[in-house]
Formats: structure tokens, sequence, C-alpha cells
């Protein structure tokens, strides 16, 4: 975009078109319609094609300027604020007189409506662009619940919260980032539960923030995280209006960026990751055990592959003779030891799982299935992997899929090739060794001054009513005091007069 030397609008309609032509290249979808209507008045009306509202621009801002009866309005001084309040009541309209808040509303969408002798500009709001309609949710999907996902619309997001949420302490603010792009991101927080050092934590983090284009919430995400050198996201996001809504009923902060259905939660704790919303649909019992199977699947995810390298390479008398005989048997014509054996058969799994993701949605997973089974059974009818391995591999694949979060399954997966290492170089010690590194580092991580770790360490006995059990919702009167400073009753005593 062209920098004028001066940055207010001139008094000359024609310099004005001139120079919006000029900083914007004469481009293809700049529209620019001059008229004059009975009174003699010189206007112009600038949009861009195809971002704003072809019914308020023809039938609603042209007809009333075509229209205008302004007998007592001809002075220049009285002309722009009578189109302003009387004539262009057709929504949000605002004054403005320099370039740089003008360019950013023509292309947001916005009609700019120039007069001639006259040094400021109507912008009207007239958004009219293509939206994606509300969808089901794609990466997390529940039986039971709202099947109801994000868009690319930062309005429309913004308008599913609220819907969920109807409450005058839900504050939303808003910002641009990105030199370039002007990205539209607000912030979400409920002000009467919410820590406000918290919040406030988070304008400073996204304030801070100086890059000339944000595209997808992970921009903002990688930016404003507490540290980089981890495979943990601290950084909750999620395509779900409802976990968004139960994340801010307990004080935690959402952060919507607009382009992406993605959206943000700060703090994020690591049980959050295990958590489902269909947890909270679902009695608790039920609840209970499909959380636990999460850290079944989460255990085995991590560390099936490693245990039968370290096993079978270091520890063989662990196992039963039976099995050891079969174990044995099979692997007599495999010409490469369990390690390379284990990272051949993982590698060529997280191929097929990412070719499945990208090819079309029609041929992926047919793709990722018959590609698994029939290299599987090749590579043993070949002799070079065995069938035990196999198995391992296949497990450990599907397990990862129990995780709701996707963050965490990546997490977990690129942990699994350090602990194989470990396996296959020091057998159950190096498992037990990366183990406690790997709590440690869990121990040391912090998600907005809050640890990752918390409920578990430190460990809060309060805080247990929804972390491994999930109790039911008459025991859940307290939300979480990591994250609610304020307001920690969610639920008062029961009432029996309506029992």
């Amino acid at each position: 975009m062209s920098v004028s030397v001066d940055k207010r609008l001139d008094r000359k309609l024609m310099s004005n078109l001139s120079f919006i032509r000029a900083s914007l290249g004469n481009s293809q979808d700049l529209v620019i319609k001059e008229m004059n209507n009975d009174n003699g008045m010189q206007a112009a009306l600038v949009y861009m094609d195809g971002l704003t509202d072809s019914t308020v621009i023809h039938h609603v801002i042209l007809d009333y300027f075509m229209s205008e009866e302004q007998t007592a309005n001809r002075k220049n001084g009285n002309r722009l604020l009578y189109l302003k309040n009387a004539v262009l009541a057709v929504g949000e309209a605002v004054t403005i007189s320099e370039w740089d808040p003008l360019f950013y509303q023509l292309l947001s969408g916005w009609a700019v409506l120039l007069l001639e002798d006259c040094p400021e500009a109507i912008c009207v709001a007239a958004e009219g662009w293509k939206d994606r309609n509300v969808s089901e949710p794609t990466s997390q999907v529940v039986v039971r619940g709202p099947m109801e996902a994000f868009t690319e619309n930062i309005v429309t997001n913004r308008a599913l919260i609220r819907r969920k949420i109807k409450d005058p302490q839900l504050w939303t603010e808003g910002m641009e980032i990105g030199q370039i792009t002007k990205t539209s991101v607000s912030i979400m927080y409920l002000r009467n539960i919410a820590d406000e050092k918290i919040v406030e934590e988070v304008r400073k983090r996204l304030g801070e923030i100086n890059i000339d284009g944000i595209l997808e919430s992970g921009y903002i995400e990688e930016l404003i995280q507490d540290t980089a050198m981890t495979p943990f996201a601290t950084i909750y996001n999620t395509e779900r209006p409802d976990t968004i809504a139960g994340g801010l009923l307990e004080g935690r902060v959402a952060i919507l960026v607009d382009g992406t259905p993605f959206v943000l939660l700060v703090p994020a704790l690591f049980i959050q990751f295990f958590q489902s919303a269909e947890d909270y649909y679902q009695r608790a019992d039920i609840s209970t055990l499909l959380r636990m199977l999460r850290f079944v699947a989460f255990m085995i995810t991590l560390l099936a592959p490693s245990l039968y390298i370290a096993i079978t390479t270091f520890h063989q008398e662990m196992l039963p003779t039976s099995l050891l005989i079969n174990l044995a048997a099979q692997r007599e014509g495999v010409p490469f030891p369990a390690f390379i054996e284990a990272l051949a058969m993982e590698l060529t799994f997280e191929i097929l799982r990412e070719a499945g993701v990208r090819m079309p949605k029609t041929v992926g997973q047919a793709v990722s299935i018959v590609g698994t089974l029939v290299i599987g059974q090749a590579a043993v009818d070949a002799g070079i992997v065995s069938a035990a391995m196999v198995i391992i591999v296949s497990i450990t694949a599907i397990s990862s899929f129990v995780i709701p979060a996707t963050s965490m399954s990546i997490s977990v997966r690129m942990i699994r090739f350090v602990l194989m290492g470990l396996a296959a170089s020091f057998g159950l010690f190096g498992i037990l060794l990366g183990y406690i590194l790997l709590v440690l580092h869990l121990n040391s991580l912090q998600s907005f001054g809050i640890p990752y770790m918390q409920s578990f360490s430190p460990f809060i006995w309060s805080n247990q009513k929804d972390t491994l059990f999930r109790l039911p919702w008459t025991k859940m009167r307290t939300r979480p005091a990591a994250t609610a400073a304020k307001n920690l009753v969610r639920q008062g005593p029961r009432n029996k007069s309506n029992i």
C-alpha cells in the first residue's frame, strides 16, 4: 500500500479517488461508483467486490443517497452529519479523516462514501463475504453432545459462545495483530470468575507480537506459549464451542482468531488434554471408565514398543517359557535387531497415517487400512519383521487415536521414538530413566504461570474430583482452584423442594 505524505484525506474528491486507485494498484476487485444527485452533490462510493453485501450497496446506500432531501442541509458543514445520521441508517457508520483507518475498513468489507469538498469519509458496515456454515466437528467427535463447530468467521464464533453463556460478565476484547494482514483477534473471559493476572498476561503477550501476518491460531499459539523447548502443548485448542464455554466457566481465557475454526484456551493443564466434552454429558461412572481407558491407551502408546524392545533384547527371563519360545521362533528368520524392526514398522505406519490424512477423504481411510494390512502381512511373509512386532505396532497406533486432543497424541508419538532408543541401549533401565526425565520435564512446565501438572503436582485433593475420575455433578460444587481466582462456588446446595 502506498503511503501518503499527508495521512489525512483531501477536500477534493478526485484527489482522494486517485490516491485510493494508486494505493491499491488499480486492483480488479476495487469498485468506485461516482454519483451526482438532484441537489448537485458529488460523491463516490468505494468498496471491494466480494467483501461487501451487494444488497446493502445497491438497495440501501445508493437509493438513500440518490433520493436525498436536504433542503436545510446544503451547507458543506451539515452534509456529512446528515448523511451519517439520517440517510445512512443501515447499521454501524463512522466518519474517518485519515487514510490508514479508511483502508483498514475498506479492506474489511466496509463501504466508503466520499464527498466533494469534504475532508472526511463515511464508512458503513456492509460486510457480505461468503462463509462456511456451522457444521459438525471433525477433529473432536462425540457420540452425545452438541454437533456444532466453530467456523472461519470470528463474528460467528463469538456468537456461538454467547449463545451458551448469556451473562453480561462475559467480556470480549478485540485487537488487530499482523502488520500486513491485520487479523482480528478477540479474547473472551468471565470477569467475575477469571483471574485478572492471567487476563492481563494474555493481553501483554498478544500485545508484544510483532509479525507481518497471522493466518491461523497456530501462529498465536506458538508466539505466546511459555516455552518452545517442549514437545507438549501448553495451550489448548478446540473447534467445539461447548468446550470453550466449559473452559470459560472454569476461569480460563479464550483467544479467537479470525480465519480459523480453532479457538485457543489458556491456561492449559496436562489433565485437560485427556478430557472430552462428552465426559460431562454421560453419567459419572461411564465418564470415569472412559477417562481411565484414555490413560491406559496413553501408557500403551508411550511404552509398548520400547517395552517390547527391552524385554526381547535384554530381559528375556521376564517372559513365560512358552511365549519366549514362540517369539524366538518368529524372530529366527528376521535379519534385524528388535530396535531396527520396531523403528521401521513405526516409521512405515506414520507415513501411512500421514498419507491417509493428506489424501482425499473418499480414499484416505481405505489407503490407510489396506496399506497397513497389506504391508504388515507382506513384511511378515518376507521375514523382514516378526508377527509379534506387527501386533505391537498396531495396538500402539490404535491406542494413540483414543487420546481426545490431537496435540497430545502427536507429543506422545514423538517421545515414543526416544524411549525406543533408550530401551535399545539400556533396556528397562533406559525406559525408567526416560520416564523419570519425562516426569521431571512435565513438572517444570507452566501455562501462563499455572503449573502444567496442577492437581497432581502439587497435589490438590479438592481438585481430584475431575482428574482421573469424574465425580457426579452433585459432588463438584466448586470450580478448579488452579484456574478460577474468584467465585469458586459453581453449584449451590440441592433445592429439595423441587425434588
